[in-house]
């Protein structure tokens, strides 16, 4: 059976629903995978980041664990007391040194690696620990530390209980690459070791000591606090960490189906083969136990070089992909509804187009009989005249269109690009803030601890240097613990500058000088005796609202890095000027200049390329914050062996609150 032709009225329709239904279908798809992948690498980067945060908890317990047992080693208490073989003594000091600072263990060997005292095991001693590579070294006189896999002999060596915390059954794990043991019995442990030199240099022994990671959630929720504060999703915590021995979760926040730590779980076998065996980082999802998670995975080595773990950071997937979801159905329920109202649209608009064409349809079927041309001749001055007209004239009109379209479309494109490279900038601005806020928190939690006990430690040293008599062979050493340890006090000092900066103070002056101020208090430093200083102030510079202590802080410290960058011979020019109501400061030196890898790092916190003892790191980034509160910029111009330029940029202001 012939089905009846279709109207033209139909035809329109279905042929517009087509396109229609057809380019909607396209642009949701292709919208879909661009918010999903959006969102997705939005929060692999942040990921990235969390990582190096976990990274620095990681390292900053293993160089707690080394300063404590360097600090131990060099008691000259205990050395009298291994001099004079007093085990007991020794004991007691180890064993309360243990307890104090939270070691696992803590060991003292002879110069041979017999082991002597064992403060968390005392009737196990007399074994040898000279095959160790950390003790072997520290026989040697160097102090180490590392991440080291102890076997079960080992850790029931140092503790029964260590070797009870370090076995653990290896559970069944989705995903996860076959492995025949079922059982663990081995540890990974944060581990230094130092040696026990006497006045006159001679090695009396090695002390070791560490902390075993199996079923320590100390740092693994030491991160999750810094980086994600305890964030949930649906009564699901988003964040997680954990410390894998080789493929197995030994130390985590990672949950399980009963709730309980994901303690015995293991990798999934692509982790695996990619962080442990090609020893490469993954930055990707990965499934978790029981969900994906969208994760960050970098190998663990030891002193040696070899991948004996991984530290991991993850964030829950299912919160980016509810959010993807949540947004392609509200796109999809506008489109449909879209759809709808321009059917019936195409519905109404089709009575006023079929009646024009059927004529047009007559006119056309006239000129197929004879006229040829291209445009439509405009017969009459009814309907068809009109539209044959309307016809000619859209030509006309589609051209002119056409062109006004080109050139929106460059400018459209111009403006596009302009503000890709705002958000560019926003972005990378956010990162830092984001970065710089995790490790505010961290260094003002470091400057806390540390500052009171370095007071004491400051006062006590001062007394006893006063009562030393010069000429005593102490007399040195001690002036050399009173000054290291003021270095450490203003080392602290700049911590707390810089987690916890004041605010500025504004009042109106002058910047020539505020920058006078900061050349009289170093230009008379043995450093600037041969520094060639040219000053080209603008002595019709504005006054400006500003700190003036602050803004003396930050000149001094680039005056005194320009002169350090000269080895103290050069030429320093300093000019200030105006420009577009922004006051200049420039500071130009002639030294060894900056690299384009170390322009990107300057203003970080704690990046410096200054020998070790000679610089915090933080001067720069405390500089850059100060001028940002005055709504102002450092900017940084040099090349390799062609000195440096800083130029400080502060806008004019009559009052604070412009």
């Amino acid at each position: 059976m012939k089905l009846p032709p279709l109207s033209l009225r139909i035809k329109l329709i279905l042929s517009f629903l087509a396109v229609i239904a057809f380019g909607g279908l396209i642009s949701l798809v292709i919208g879909w995978r661009l918010v999903k992948n959006t969102l997705i690498g939005q929060a692999q980067l942040k990921v990235k980041h969390d990582l190096s945060a976990a990274w620095m908890v990681f390292n900053e317990r293993l160089n707690n664990v080394k300063d404590l047992v360097n600090l131990t080693a060099a008691r000259e208490s205990l050395q009298l007391a291994v001099q004079e073989g007093q085990a007991d003594v020794i004991f007691k000091y180890l064993d309360r040194v243990r307890r104090s600072y939270a070691l696992d263990f803590l060991t003292l060997t002879d110069a041979h690696g017999q082991v002597v005292v064992r403060s968390s095991n005392p009737h196990r001693v007399g074994d040898n620990q000279a095959s160790d590579e950390l003790v072997s070294l520290a026989l040697a006189g160097t102090t180490v530390a590392s991440p080291q896999i102890l076997s079960a002999a080992e850790l029931q060596k140092e503790s029964p209980e260590l070797a009870r915390r370090a076995r653990m059954k290896i559970l069944p794990t989705p995903k996860a690459a076959p492995r025949q043991e079922n059982i663990e019995t081995r540890g990974l442990v944060l581990k230094a070791a130092a040696p026990l030199i006497n006045d006159q240099g001679r090695t009396l022994g090695a002390l070791y000591g560490g902390i075993l990671l199996n079923r320590n959630y100390e740092i693994v929720d030491r991160v999750k606090e810094i980086v994600y504060k305890y964030e949930k999703y649906k009564g699901r915590e988003i964040g997680t960490a954990t410390i894998f021995q080789h493929d197995l979760r030994i130390s985590t926040n990672v949950r399980n189906q009963n709730g309980g730590r994901a303690i015995g779980t293991r990798v999934s076998a692509e982790v695996s083969q990619a962080v442990l065996v090609k020893g490469q980082p993954w930055i990707d999802r990965a499934f978790v136990v029981n969900d994906w998670y969208i994760t960050a995975y970098e190998p663990i080595h030891n002193l040696k070089g070899e991948i004996i773990g991984i530290l991991y950071v993850g964030m829950l997937e299912k919160p980016y992909l509810d959010t993807t979801n949540r947004l392609m159905l509200t796109f999809t329920g506008m489109a449909s509804l879209c759809v709808v109202v321009l059917l019936i649209l195409l519905y109404f608009s089709t009575t006023r187009i079929i009646h024009p064409l059927q004529e047009m349809v007559t006119a056309t079927q006239r000129i197929a009989e004879g006229d040829l041309s291209h445009k439509v001749e405009v017969t009459s001055a009814d309907e068809i005249g009109q539209l044959a007209s309307s016809f000619n004239a859209m030509v006309d009109k589609l051209q002119a269109a056409n062109q006004k379209l080109i050139e929106w479309g460059r400018t459209l494109e111009k403006k596009v690009e302009e503000r890709t490279r705002e958000l560019t900038a926003m972005q990378a601005h956010l990162i830092r803030s984001e970065k710089l806020a995790s490790l505010g928190k961290l260094a003002a939690g470091i400057a806390h601890e540390i500052n009171n006990p370095l007071g004491g430690i400051l006062i006590y040293s001062h007394l006893i240097l006063e009562d030393t008599d010069k000429n005593s062979p102490h007399y040195e050493n001690l002036k050399k613990i009173v000054k290291e340890t003021a270095r450490c006090k203003d080392i602290v000092k700049r911590l707390l500058e810089f987690a916890r900066p004041r605010e500025p103070e504004f009042s109106l002056l002058n910047i020539n000088e505020i920058v006078e101020k900061s050349l009289s208090i170093v230009e008379r430093q043995a450093l600037f005796q041969n520094i060639k200083i040219i000053k080209r102030y603008d002595s019709h510079l504005p006054k400006t609202v500003a700190d003036g202590a602050q803004l003396q802080q930050v000149f001094t410290n680039i005056i005194i890095n320009a002169a350090e960058a000269m080895d103290g011979q050069g030429t320093l020019t300093i000019q200030t000027a105006t420009v577009d109501n922004n006051l200049h400061i420039s500071f130009t030196d002639t030294g060894h200049g900056i690299s384009e890898e170390d322009k990107k790092r300057i203003f970080e916190p704690f990046f410096t390329t200054k020998e070790v003892g000679k610089g915090t790191g933080l001067g720069l980034a405390i500089s850059y914050s100060i001028i940002q509160k005055h709504h102002g910029t450092i900017e940084v111009v040099s090349q390799r062996d062609r000195g440096a330029t800083f130029i400080v940029k502060i806008p004019v202001r009559t009052n604070q609150d412009e």
